[in-house]
């Protein structure tokens, strides 16, 4: 099925390069400037890929944009931020989402397009662990049990696939934060015992048993 992609970027040297980029895929292409993102939207609430130009205040913009796409569509976004920027920017946590350094090369551009649009496609054995009958995909973001997609939001996903992929090892609610959310989320540590309560409840009593909670440690997601 035909992909289709919303553009939106203010500078003319992004709008070429990324329109040759586009140009050699199996897309439609929306465009337009920042002032038109929720427009744009609304018109394609079927897109697939919202990919950002962020050239200024990047925190509050990319926050405003992930609320847009979560209100209007279920599109992953691809931001495009200054290098100079990177200290103050954040991926979105509520979308699936990448990046790509403004001045990247139209390969490195095309890359990180192909792997939000048909993530998976070139993925491997390494890619799938497998706990009972639960398979997490790590190429494709996905979560199934018994063949049945697990609906996770993204956070749950990370926060499940961490502990998979490091069995049998205890982490504390601020290593959880640290490498799974990235930065002290301004929630607090209890945000982790929200969502491992979340998990548990998707994974069901059997699958559940496997994420123990260590008494006054952590975590630990037990073979």
């Amino acid at each position: 099925m035909r992909k289709t992609v919303i553009f939106v970027a203010d500078s003319l040297d992004n709008a070429y390069k990324f329109q040759r980029v586009l140009a050699g895929m199996d897309v439609e292409v929306a465009a337009g400037s920042s002032l038109q993102l929720k427009k744009l939207l609304t018109q394609h609430p079927t897109c697939d890929l919202v990919i950002f130009e962020a050239n200024e205040d990047v925190a509050g913009r990319v926050g405003s944009v992930e609320s847009l796409i979560l209100d209007h569509t279920t599109a992953s976004l691809l931001v495009i931020v200054a290098e100079d920027l990177l200290n103050e920017f954040r991926l979105p946590v509520q979308v699936k989402s990448d990046f790509v350094v403004q001045g990247a090369g139209e390969a490195e551009c095309g890359a990180r397009i192909r792997s939000l649009l048909w993530p998976g496609n070139e993925g491997s054995a390494t890619d799938f662990f497998s706990v009972d009958n639960m398979t997490i995909n790590l190429a494709t973001y996905q979560v199934t049990v018994s063949g049945m997609p697990l609906d996770l939001t993204y956070l749950e996903y990370a926060l499940l696939a961490f502990l998979v992929t490091h069995p049998g090892r205890t982490y504390s609610r601020d290593a959880l934060l640290q490498r799974v959310w990235g930065f002290d989320y301004y929630g607090g540590s209890r945000t982790v015992d929200v969502h491992v309560r979340r998990i548990r409840a998707k994974l069901g009593p059997e699958l559940s048993q496997h994420l123990e909670t260590v008494r006054g440690v952590g975590y630990l997601w037990s073979a």
